[in-house]
């Protein structure tokens, strides 16, 4: 690097950490053949008490990559499903995926049919792995022969392709009893799916199927996670074994993780923060996570002071939840030594709270489905609040600005752009969508993020806006587009924008302005627009506010001018109808 780009941030770098990172040229799956060798015996997952150990793992794994090998069909590249709630299940799932030379295509569970159809579709996957509360919205993809059977007076969907499902059950990997207050779904006993083509998780491991040798290298496709953007469809992000394994690497070397640390593992394990942190990580390190497949306080505080938690990965509204706890000063929290998260900035108060409870600092990092997690992270000897970080490791990252992509001075706002070994290879079979998002620089190859950024004199990178259309609620990010599309399949709407307003919990939430057709006014209210989209979107997509409305604002072109309704909602007071 020459003399003119040494990096502001190399001046805050953490100690004792390199600034150049040597990544394993291997695949994925050596990690966990490394760490069942290193420690075949130790706790790698710990489930409401229930222990998997490295060496379990591993086997389970190898035997459901013969399943998919000798009764699914599975060949190198392929992509599987992957369609479940944080559970020992999901990593074995994953792992046994990647055993078998398949590409993992990690799914929202929250995601109902008409979404999962379009991941199916367009990955072109023919199997799948799935809890079995989800299988009511497996079922109508899978071949439409079954159709009328299983679900009369619903219309088949013709060429989706799942042909193989294996079905988990959640109770398999719970211990005879626990006092820990346990979801109905994951306490659920075993179902039977008397259905061609689907076969439960016990049943595929008993038969104990042999794996083929892996031939797989590490520019191979290991992962496809989909995310949306501008376009009314998610887009899935090709990440190969060796972009997976730079943070899988990464970032347990700039926190200071080590064999013996243990996480508590509580952010979705199909978005690439949980991923890469809960399991992927800890699988490299031969480290131990406690799995909870959802956010509840009082395990989570039970489960740090019981299990001697070190680290913890939590989105802002868990820690607002958690220290709000009535008697939270009765838990045992002095075993952490880090916590930290991101998809939205910790509020000031907040920050202070945590630390003076444990005199930890919360960690803020900065990364996306495409990059396969973090770009940036603070450094834990000093960071800086309501921050997204400084670049970690090879990282190139500047604010340009987004029409000419001249790199802009400190302090001045721009789109945050960035270069690194965890970017994508691009978006899988969409080349018009990978024009669009990178750009070249000094003879590099850019990811425009969407993100509208600034720099400060120390090299740290903050937050301003964002240039492309997104709602962050409670975390998770809302794609207007997506949203707007899967809308316009109701009989009742002539034309809809998806906009984000304030939420005092949520941070902000999903508003849809609707114009309704003719026929169906005052025929169909706010409310069922909302009940309506229950049926059909993920629960973090809905349109908790909905608004009918005359007519949208248009430019001379036609296009709905969402930034102007955007500007409006957050002047004024919405008239519009409210449901949880």
């Amino acid at each position: 690097m020459s003399q003119a780009r040494i990096p502001r941030h190399w001046a805050h770098w953490p100690p004792q950490v390199p600034r150049h990172l040597d990544i394993p040229a291997t695949h994925l799956f050596q990690n966990a053949l490394a760490s069942a060798a290193r420690h075949p015996d130790k706790p790698l997952f710990i489930f409401y008490g229930a222990v998997t150990t490295h060496g379990r793992f591993l086997a389970d794994c190898e035997h459901l990559a013969g399943h998919l090998q000798q009764v699914c069909g599975v060949k190198r590249g392929d992509r599987v499903l992957l369609y479940m709630q944080n559970s020992p299940q999901f990593a074995i799932a994953y792992y046994a995926i990647l055993r078998a030379d398949a590409v993992v295509v990690p799914v929202n569970p929250m995601n109902l049919s008409d979404e999962l159809q379009h991941c199916v579709q367009d990955s072109g996957a023919q199997v799948i792995f799935a809890a079995q509360d989800l299988m009511p919205q497996v079922l109508p993809l899978l071949l439409p022969v079954m159709l009328p059977v299983l679900h009369e007076g619903q219309a088949s969907a013709p060429g989706v392709g799942l042909k193989h499902a294996v079905v988990a059950t959640y109770s398999d990997h719970l211990p005879p009893d626990t006092d820990l207050r346990v979801p109905d779904f994951v306490r659920a006993p075993a179902q039977t799916f008397d259905v061609p083509g689907v076969v439960g998780w016990r049943e595929a491991l008993a038969a104990q199927r042999a794996a083929t040798p892996m031939q797989a290298g590490p520019d191979d496709l290991a992962v496809l996670p989909y995310t949306s953007g501008t376009t009314s469809h998610p887009k899935g992000c090709m990440h190969t074994h060796r972009s997976v394994m730079v943070n899988t690497v990464a970032r347990p070397l700039w926190m200071g993780s080590l064999p013996d640390s243990v996480q508590l593992a509580v952010l979705p394990f199909f978005h690439v923060t949980g991923m890469q942190n809960a399991v992927n990580g800890t699988i490299y390190l031969g480290a131990t996570a406690v799995i909870l497949p959802r956010w509840d306080r009082d395990v989570a505080l039970e489960c740090i002071q019981r299990f001697r938690v070190t680290g913890a990965q939590l989105i802002s509204t868990m820690v607002v939840d958690m220290l709000s706890h009535p008697h939270i000063e009765r838990f045992d929290l002095s075993s952490i030594v880090s916590i930290g998260g991101g998809g939205a900035a910790m509020p000031e108060a907040i920050a202070a709270k945590l630390k003076a409870l444990t005199g930890l600092d919360y960690i803020e990092g900065y990364g996306m489905s495409e990059t396969m997690a973090a770009t940036h992270i603070n450094p834990l000897q000093r960071p800086k609040r309501q921050c997204l970080g400084i670049p970690i490791f090879d990282v190139d990252a500047r604010v340009v600005d987004p029409s000419t992509f001249a790199e802009l001075p400190v302090g001045e706002v721009g789109e945050i752009v960035v270069h690194g070994p965890q970017v994508m290879r691009g978006y899988w079979r969409k080349p018009q969508a990978d024009a669009e998002a990178f750009i070249a620089l000094d003879g590099k190859r850019f990811l425009r993020t969407g993100d509208l950024g600034r720099v400060d004199e120390d090299g740290y990178f903050f937050m301003v806006d964002r240039l492309k259309r997104m709602v962050n609620a409670s975390g998770f990010k809302v794609w207007p587009a997506e949203v707007e599309a899967l809308m316009y399949a109701h009989p009742a709407i002539q034309e809809v924008c998806v906009i984000g307003v304030s939420d005092p919990r949520r941070g902000e939430t999903v508003k849809a302005l609707v114009v309704l057709r003719a026929t169906h006014r005052g025929q169909v209210s706010e409310a069922d627009i909302v009940a309506w989209a229950h049926e059909h979107m993920a629960a973090y997509k809905i349109p908790r506010i909905v608004a009918f409305v005359e007519h949208l604002p248009k430019s001379g072109t036609g296009k709905i001018l969402w930034r102007e309704l955007q500007q409006q909602a957050a002047t004024a007071n919405p008239s519009s109808t409210e449901s949880a």
